[in-house]
């Protein structure tokens, strides 16, 4: 069990086969047609008090410019939350409270995110989830698996090279056939 209240999630929307993209990157399979009667209906406001609750998003270079990409159409999914680019590129920066890093990632979590932050978001891609487990830093995994089977594209999980036991925190199946797993990453 967590001692502190610093919490690093690792946050993906998966297809029922594990992938988190298409292979052109388009994201019209996240909007969910499935109605399952004995759901959760989730309310807008319930959505906007839970995204409150994230002090800080990390995501990867390639999810950066994705979400950038998206904002264009959609607006900036990530509000005025802090958000952490890991990148060895020089990006540019579009959004305010948008920042990128570059180094190593044990500095990052305690010089960067633990002083300043308690719930942080590891919001993609695979690349970025791999290397924080590999290196034993998130607490947890949100999975949200999607009613649809892609036939391929981008895996969520490609090889983080050791087990990694886990425990089931919380399971909620909504309206729109999503269902969200929340494990607690063990420490061993």
């Amino acid at each position: 069990m967590q001692e502190t209240n610093f919490n690093i999630s690792i946050h993906m929307a998966s297809s029922l086969d594990g992938m988190i993209a298409k292979p052109d990157n388009s994201v019209g399979w996240f909007e969910t047609k499935d109605e399952y009667e004995d759901g959760i209906e989730l309310s807008k406001e319930d959505s906007t008090a839970f995204l409150k609750t994230i002090d800080c998003y990390v995501m990867g270079s390639k999810t950066y410019e994705l979400a950038l990409d998206l904002s264009r159409e959609y607006g900036w999914g990530y509000g005025d939350t802090p958000t952490k680019v890991l990148t060895s590129r020089n990006l540019p920066v579009e959004r305010p409270g948008v920042e990128l890093y570059s180094g190593d990632l044990d500095t990052f979590v305690s010089e960067v995110l633990r002083p300043n932050y308690r719930n942080v978001w590891v919001a993609g891609g695979s690349m970025v989830a791999k290397e924080f487990l590999r290196a034993g830093l998130a607490d947890e995994i949100r999975l949200s698996v999607l009613p649809i089977i892609l036939g391929g594209g981008k895996p969520f999980f490609e090889e983080i090279g050791r087990e990694i036991p886990l425990h089931l925190k919380d399971v909620k199946a909504y309206k729109t056939g999503i269902v969200e797993m929340v494990y607690e990453i063990l420490k061993t």
